[in-house]
């Protein structure tokens, strides 16, 4: 079953640690979940991730409902047994590929009509089906079905937005029937910090087994995300999980986790591995640059993953410039490396009592001009 416990708290900040049991086992907190969108992390393999530290990672409703069928994935005995990950798995509701087919939905009371981006075919998700669909995937932790307003969207929206939240979120709690799974509820209310307060409030109320924040990063700018991430944990319950979805940067974990946030997730290590853009200690690296071309160096002399430990800048800028698979599993594993050490690290310096010098040091050190790799 799903529990969790708060284990630490800062006594200068909202930073806290603690610790998540699911049926697939444990998640200490803060976390960051690496994105297998289709049921795979791009580039690693499950041992990768293993030997990385990873706890949980996310899989897609839409695009696993899409491909290969939620119902491929129930026979095979949900998502942790048909990728042989056998950890903790997160499904998100749905909700946001939705926003991100803006054009092609209509959102009624009832649900959201739209088009598949691969086939054109007809599709419908409602509060009942993407618990249907979740249920299916057996993830460890599911997500209400919501809805993500872009920024910028005018107040009334947003506002009719937050109330639609709320009842597809009541919805979702009564179409969940596996009480092995967790639900979480998502809190919007774009930009404005009644409306977060709002929907906190209403969100916060349900049962849910977990919260997280919903609509940011979709477009504002990175103050305003951070100040309404610190407004809406404000709202948050101390005793249950805080979760801020699809973020982002490795400076958005630490000002995550510095205002109280527990779980992240986000596309960016990955993806911007396979683009040759890598996270170091002391900032970006972009190893397909020319001056790299006869680096004999690590991509990051402060980390001890499997590509730094191995190789050179130099034959990572070669495998990429050459279009090697290679480079995208190398690059990969360095940055989610990277991610899920910064959680760790910070994490132990919440436990012993020095997460803010830690986080201006960290931040001072990756910030151009900071200390070179």
């Amino acid at each position: 079953m799903f529990s969790y416990e708060l284990q630490h708290k800062s006594d200068k900040s909202k930073a806290r640690a603690g610790l998540i049991k699911t049926p697939h086992g444990e998640i200490e907190t803060p976390i960051f979940m690496p994105v297998g969108t289709v049921g795979s992390v791009k580039g690693v393999c499950p041992e990768d991730l293993n030997a990385l530290g990873a706890q949980i990672i996310l899989g897609n409703t839409y695009h696993l409902h899409l491909r290969p069928g939620d119902e491929v994935v129930a026979h095979f005995g949900g998502l942790a047994s048909f990728n042989n990950w056998n950890k903790p798995t997160l499904t998100d509701s749905g909700g946001f590929q939705v926003f991100s087919l803006g054009k092609l939905n209509k959102i009624t009371e009832e649900g959201v009509h739209f088009r598949s981006h691969l086939d054109g075919s007809k599709l419908f998700l409602s509060p009942e089906t993407s618990m249907e669909i979740q249920q299916n995937i057996g993830a460890d932790i599911m997500m209400a079905f919501d809805e993500c307003v872009s920024y910028p969207s005018e107040r009334k929206y947003v506002e009719e937005s937050v109330e639609l939240t709320a009842r597809w979120a009541e919805r979702c709690l009564k179409a969940k029937t596996n009480d092995a799974q967790a639900l979480f509820g998502i809190i919007q209310g774009g930009v404005h910090k009644d409306l977060r307060q709002r929907s906190a409030e209403q969100i916060t109320a349900l049962p849910f087994d977990g919260f997280a924040i919903g609509g940011l990063s979709v477009g504002e700018d990175i103050p305003t995300m951070y100040e309404i991430t610190e407004h809406t944990t404000d709202f948050m319950p101390e005793d249950k999980p805080r979760y801020l979805m699809g973020v982002g940067t490795p400076e958005d974990l630490l000002n995550g986790i510095l205002r109280g946030v527990d779980m992240f997730d986000c596309v960016m290590p990955t993806r911007n591995a396979r683009n040759a853009l890598l996270f170091t200690s002391a900032g970006r690296v972009h190893i397909k640059n020319a001056e790299f071309r006869l680096s004999d160096g690590p991509v990051d002399k402060e980390c001890d993953c499997y590509t730094c430990r191995n190789f050179s800048r130099g034959y990572l800028r070669h495998l990429y410039k050459a279009g090697e698979l290679l480079a995208y599993r190398l690059n990969s594993i360095h940055n989610l490396h990277f991610y899920l050490s910064l959680v760790k690290r910070a994490r132990n310096a919440i436990k012993y009592g020095f997460f803010e010098d830690f986080y201006s040091e960290t931040l001072d050190k990756m910030r151009p001009g900071g200390n070179n790799v």
